[in-house]
């Protein structure tokens, strides 16, 4: 039994060095071929560009005639008739709605006899002070009343004739607030006209940080969910110098270039804008990815040296889209390893592909 010990150990060993050979030849290093040579990566590059120092705002809103004009009757009263309907194309001059004008024109009718009155008191006044039987005063009493009953027939015939709402431009009727038979307030909106001969704006909302990089005509792109795929070109026109109340946000308008393509107030719209004072100085942007092991705003990329992968530390100011620019790293123009770049070790052989 003794005897047989030296050769059970000589064999134990034999078997576990053999094993051992065995996983390192199956886990051994992934870049080393079959004849124990070091094999290449397969990698593409990228090049580093240069791009804006802020990232583009994306915000959504919705899309509005430039000019919406609330329609409404100068006078209350009760409406007579609504000639229109939502979505209706109107032209300049046509009339809209009118107000029962019984009781308007009995208003002007009462105006109108009480001027009459007053001149022919004046007429009156002036014989009987030719006359001297009437002093200064009490003539220029009698003038003063004609001039007021004139001015007060004159707002008659004006409220008479805002009784009725005739078209003052071109347009799309976008919304009816009222129905005949319903009795209105002097200055309630009865309807609200969408004047598209001066074109169509996005409204939509930003928060503080997002406003103070913004000035008007500033560029945007613009994207509706009504023409999938497709882009329009913009441009900031309005800027809120105050918050809305409710929301705490500040509106912007931009308006939009239709290129030919119908819009209709109401339509999704979402919007990315360009802050001008981001292009006064630029970053280096890489694809994202070239971006390895990030952490924070810390991260890494690859780049090749003489055939060999070479790790860069970068810092990383933000995230646009599918790049990532950069606050620090390598220089625009140079070259980073995109695709093939999370299987590579620093000092790695590299093939690059086109």
């Amino acid at each position: 039994m003794n005897s047989s010990m030296p050769y059970r150990r000589v064999l134990i060993a034999a078997v576990a060095a053999l094993t051992l050979v065995g996983v390192v030849a199956c886990n051994g290093n992934a870049n080393t071929n079959a004849e124990g040579a070091l094999a290449s990566v397969p990698v593409r590059l990228g090049e580093v560009s240069a791009g804006p120092a802020l990232p583009a705002i994306q915000t959504s809103g919705t899309v509005a005639a430039k000019d919406e004009l609330r329609l409404a009757v100068k006078v209350g009263g009760v409406l007579r008739s609504i000639s229109v309907s939502e979505g209706e194309r109107v032209q300049q001059g046509q009339r809209l709605a009118e107000l029962e004008l019984t009781e308007v024109q009995a208003t002007v009718e009462q105006a109108r006899q009480a001027h009459i009155k007053a001149k022919q008191d004046l007429t009156r006044g002036e014989k009987l002070y030719s006359e001297q039987v009437v002093t200064l005063d009490q003539l220029e009493s009698l003038r003063a009343s004609e001039a007021s009953a004139a001015a007060a027939l004159q707002a008659a015939r004006f409220n008479a004739s805002h009784a009725v709402i005739e078209a003052p431009r071109a347009g799309v009727i976008q919304r009816r607030l009222a129905e005949a038979g319903e009795t209105v307030a002097a200055g309630t909106p009865i309807l609200v006209l969408g004047a598209d001969d001066q074109g169509y704006v996005i409204r939509a909302s930003l928060s503080d940080r997002e406003l103070v990089q913004l000035d008007n005509g500033d560029p945007a792109i613009v994207r509706l969910d009504a023409y999938p795929g497709e882009t329009l070109r913009g441009s900031v026109s309005m800027l809120s110098a105050a918050a809305d109340p409710r929301s705490g946000t500040f509106p912007v308008e931009i308006d939009v270039q239709a290129d030919g393509r119908r819009l209709v107030s109401g339509m999704v719209a979402k919007v990315e804008l360009t802050p001008s004072k981001a292009e006064q100085s630029s970053l280096a942007y890489v694809p994202i990815a070239a971006i390895v092991e990030g952490n924070g705003n810390r991260a890494s990329v690859y780049g090749v040296v003489e055939g060999r992968a070479k790790r860069i530390s970068v810092d990383v100011a933000f995230i646009d889209s599918d790049r990532v620019a950069l606050s620090s790293g390598p220089a625009v123009g140079e070259q980073v390893v995109t695709d093939g770049a999370l299987i590579l070790a620093d000092g790695d052989l590299v093939r690059v592909h086109n």
